[in-house]
């Protein structure tokens, strides 16, 4: 078979792309890439502003006046916040718990009720009492009749001797009889007295069945529940409570803190104490020296100084951590050009000068400052911090100008 030119090779001159379909196709292309980029473009967006729009929580501290302190600090130290009243009240009988009145938290007056004890035993015990001092004065009123007819036989008996009608062995037995009655009657009221003495004990045994306050305070832990047994002393392992409750009088909360006996010479009663609880570090509580304790621990080398708030406070509770700076005496002669006075901690180095960031309207300003002398945990500051300015304290690393913040 022969084949031509034109079936080996066909012909492709019919074959064309229609121009209209070859632009339609572009345009879709160039809308596509346009839509896609500002999809891109607004995801890049969100995220921005998502990272400058979050705000980091920064704990302040208010810059205070410098002279609002008296004195510079010759001396710091720390300790807890301490009761010189707390008492754990025990009963003072060994019984089960039938009521508990008290919870913790809970504010008690001197004299109030904190629980009740089961009190049978001690009911049984004053009804004993109370009858055998019913059959001791029974007891006396029969000896008194009987002594009273004793004395009329031996005035009879007297009189009949005297007319020589009854023996002396008569008169003898009449003066026995009446000397026995008067020495049982005697024995009775000493019984009596017994009973009464008794009656007294088990009065107060059943009082002791009801457990109260000695003094006023706050109720700061509930150490016993009802159907548990308590006593005054540790019996029965661990089924046996020894207390009901802790009461602390929160008016004589004072600070206790060791100081170096090498440093105790800078300590005297009546100096003034700048106080920082570790809960309220830019709170400054104004405080007294009270008492120095006249012994020193041998394994710590320190002697105990306790300190007095000059006015308490609902914030201030027992056993909270404090740090305090002993303050020397106010000196006329001394004068600072200090605008202000805060925390150590707010001052960061940052390229070689010493910078603060202040909160202003939920933003970071960062101010550098030119600081002054320290005092004890504060630092005077020159230039730079007004008084009643918000001074970020913490994590100053994380910040920069102009960051937003939430303050804690």
């Amino acid at each position: 078979m022969e084949y031509t030119k034109e079936k080996r090779f066909p012909d492709l001159s019919a074959l064309k792309i229609n121009p209209h379909a070859r632009t339609a196709s572009e345009r879709r292309r160039r809308v596509m890439l346009v839509w896609m980029s500002i999809v891109l473009v607004a995801i890049i967006a969100v995220i921005v502003l998502a990272f400058t729009s979050k705000r980091v929580t920064v704990e302040v501290a208010i810059a205070r006046p410098a002279r609002e302190s008296s004195g510079t600090a010759v001396l710091n130290a720390s300790g807890y916040v301490t009761p010189r009243r707390r008492a754990t009240i025990a009963a003072e009988i060994t019984s089960r718990v039938k009521e508990m009145r008290v919870e913790e938290g809970m504010r008690v007056e001197e004299g109030q009720v904190l629980a009740l004890l089961d009190d049978a035993e001690a009911e049984a015990r004053l009804d004993a009492a109370k009858a055998d001092l019913k059959v001791a004065l029974a007891s006396i009123r029969e000896l008194e009749i009987n002594l009273a007819d004793a004395e009329r036989t031996l005035r009879r008996t007297e009189k009949l001797k005297s007319e020589e009608v009854a023996s002396t062995q008569d008169l003898d037995r009449a003066h026995a009889a009446v000397d026995a009655l008067r020495a049982r009657l005697v024995l009775a009221h000493k019984q009596v007295d017994a009973a009464q003495t008794r009656l007294v004990v088990a009065e107060r045994d059943l009082e002791n069945c009801t457990v109260r306050a000695p003094f006023a305070g706050i109720a700061v832990s509930k150490d016993a529940q009802v159907g548990e047994m308590v006593s005054p002393i540790s019996a029965g392992g661990g089924f046996t409570r020894t207390g009901i409750a802790t009461i602390v009088d929160m008016d004589s909360l004072e600070i206790e803190v060791d100081v170096n006996e090498s440093y105790i010479a800078k300590v005297s009663i009546g100096q003034r104490v700048d106080a920082v609880l570790d809960a309220y570090p830019e709170w400054h509580i104004p405080c007294k020296v009270r008492t120095v304790i006249p012994t020193a621990d041998r394994q710590k080398a320190t002697v105990k100084v306790r300190i007095a708030f000059d006015s308490l406070d609902p914030r201030i509770v027992p056993d909270m951590g404090v740090k305090v700076s002993f303050l020397s005496g106010e000196d006329a002669s001394y004068a600072t050009s200090a605008q202000s006075v805060i925390p150590k901690g707010a001052v960061q180095e940052r390229e070689g000068t010493q910078v603060v960031f202040l909160v202003k309207e939920g933003r970071i300003q960062r101010h550098a400052v030119q600081l002054g002398p320290i005092r004890g945990a504060d630092v005077e500051i020159v230039q730079g911090v007004s008084p009643g300015d918000e001074v970020v304290v913490r994590d100053l690393h994380i910040l920069r100008d102009g960051q937003r913040v939430k303050v804690e």
